[in-house]
């Protein structure tokens, strides 16, 4: 079996179900929504712990349990750039705003970028008269680029400089 079909095969059971998301990642637990919900459709992984409760709901066998904690091949699955409105949107935000956000990080902290790996997500429906809104909450460790062979007086690291 490939990754992809479980996950095929784990829509297919919630749809049966009826379940929501947010039912499943509450009967597996441990991370946000977010991360279980990646792991589920096959962009991130489960603690063996979580693994096996996610075998449980869904009725899994031994190897899809172990497939839900195997380091998995990110991105995979979705077109550059993408074709889904969603997720286009927000490669368009990046596209827009991108150089600015890139400006403004920088000033404020140096040479580096914002982890997409030690992040956090939150996201929530924020009530509006005119539509309710999605609240996205982004927070990503600031990684300052080394500047490998710095000697002196010569900073090793691209933190901003004062």
């Amino acid at each position: 079996m490939r990754r992809a079909d479980l996950t095929e095969k784990l829509l297919d059971i919630k749809r049966e179900k009826g379940w929501s998301w947010k039912h499943i990642c509450k009967e597996i637990g441990g991370f946000s929504d977010t991360l279980i919900v990646g792991a589920l459709l096959g962009q991130m992984k489960l603690t063996k712990p979580q693994a096996a409760k996610a075998a449980e709901l869904f009725g899994l066998s031994k190897s899809e349990q172990a497939m839900l904690n195997e380091i998995p091949v990110r991105g995979a699955g979705t077109p550059m750039p993408p074709t889904d409105p969603l997720i286009y949107r927000f490669y368009e935000m990046v596209m827009v705003n991108g150089p600015a956000w890139k400006a403004l990080i920088e000033e404020e902290f140096g040479d580096g970028i914002m982890s997409a790996i030690d992040f956090d997500f939150q996201m929530e429906r924020q009530p509006d008269p005119k539509g309710d809104r999605v609240r996205i909450l982004m927070t990503g460790k600031f990684l300052p680029y080394k500047y490998y062979g710095a000697t002196g007086n010569v900073p090793a690291y691209g933190y901003r400089e004062e």
